[in-house]
């Protein structure tokens, strides 16, 4: 194992006192916590997300004016504890609510639930909203139902803009769980990532191998065979997601999303097979956006996410300026 780093059990630590000391302007770390929150907070709902570490820029990336409030982050791979997801609650709450936004994983859903109902008796009205958007297994390692994963951050950045612009809790909400329902993604992996502390890859594939479906986290995916051309994962990826819609859209959005190890010459090769596919099944791109999101370490590997804008407004919202390290 080859890493750039002093000593894995204090990388998490030495990582976030890298990105305060980088982007001091925007974002600070409260106390000696595991928390990043952004400076000058406005008086409006507070946005919270985070999860494991390892998937860097998310979410301490997209902290800043029109996206989170405040990042909360855990071991690599691992949930934040109860109380450190309190910590960014408080934070968070400037009198008018804080709404989690969770990937669902069962560490991550049983950690912010809890941290909700601690900040509930402090007093701090919490709402959430789950993000499910993989669609590539129902059931997986760390899962109860549908991972999530890159679309999240499509998640930060509708309901980041929707706040900045006055949405009660309750709006947040409801437009949360109405945006989560109309994004898909899925990813395929060339190559597994290899934890700090573990020293190895968590899995084994061949030189010409790939495997469909893989999680952030490592988890299995649906298919594993050999290696094809662009043109052809982008098929599988986009037949896959359009298959998933009830009614096939006529608008969407696309984020292209690396896991951490694929060149932006590659992504930038995959995106134009995407764009060329979507194009003969005449609908209409409206939003796309390419890079390194919701990583998972060094994974070679690439994710597609569509989220349908067909009859919405959210066009605006995902294009809208924000400051924040990462978008």
């Amino acid at each position: 194992m080859k890493k750039i780093m002093n000593d894995p059990g204090t990388i998490v630590e030495e990582m976030l006192a890298g990105i305060v000391k980088s982007y001091p302007e925007l974002v600070h770390q409260v106390g000696d916590s595991r928390v990043i929150a952004k400076n000058h907070q406005r008086e409006q709902v507070g946005l919270v997300s985070g999860g494991g570490s390892g998937h860097e820029p998310a979410h301490a990336g997209f902290v800043g004016t029109g996206m989170l409030s405040v990042a909360v982050l855990g071991d690599v791979f691992t949930s934040p504890t109860p109380d450190q997801i309190q910590t960014a609650i408080k934070e968070a709450d400037k009198g008018e609510g804080v709404l989690l936004i969770i990937k669902n994983y069962t560490g991550d859903i049983l950690n912010f639930e809890m941290a909700k109902d601690m900040a509930m008796m402090d007093g701090i009205d919490v709402e959430e909203v789950v993000v499910d958007d993989d669609i590539a297994v129902e059931n997986s390692t760390y899962t109860a139902g549908k991972r999530g994963v890159a679309g999240t951050v499509l998640v930060h950045k509708i309901l980041g803009d929707a706040a900045r612009n006055g949405a009660s809790l309750s709006e947040l909400k409801e437009l949360g769980d109405r945006v989560v329902a109309k994004i898909k993604t899925i990813g395929v992996a060339l190559r597994a990532a290899t934890v700090p502390e573990v020293g190895k890859p968590g899995f084994e594939l061949a030189e010409d191998e790939i495997e469909y479906g893989v999680g952030i986290h490592g988890e299995p995916g649906y298919r594993r065979e050999k290696l094809h051309p662009s043109k052809m994962l982008a098929k599988e990826l986009v037949t896959k997601i359009l298959s998933e819609y009830p009614e096939k859209p006529k608008e969407v959005g696309v984020l292209v999303n690396g896991m951490g190890g694929t060149p932006l010459m590659e992504q930038f090769v995959f995106i134009n097979d995407i764009l060329m596919l979507l194009e003969k099944e005449s609908i209409e791109v409206t939003f796309h956006k390419v890079g390194d999101f919701m990583t998972s370490l060094d994974m070679q590997g690439i994710s597609l996410t569509v989220i349908d804008l067909t009859n919405t407004a959210w066009k605006a919202a995902l294009t809208s300026d924000v400051e924040t390290i990462s978008w």
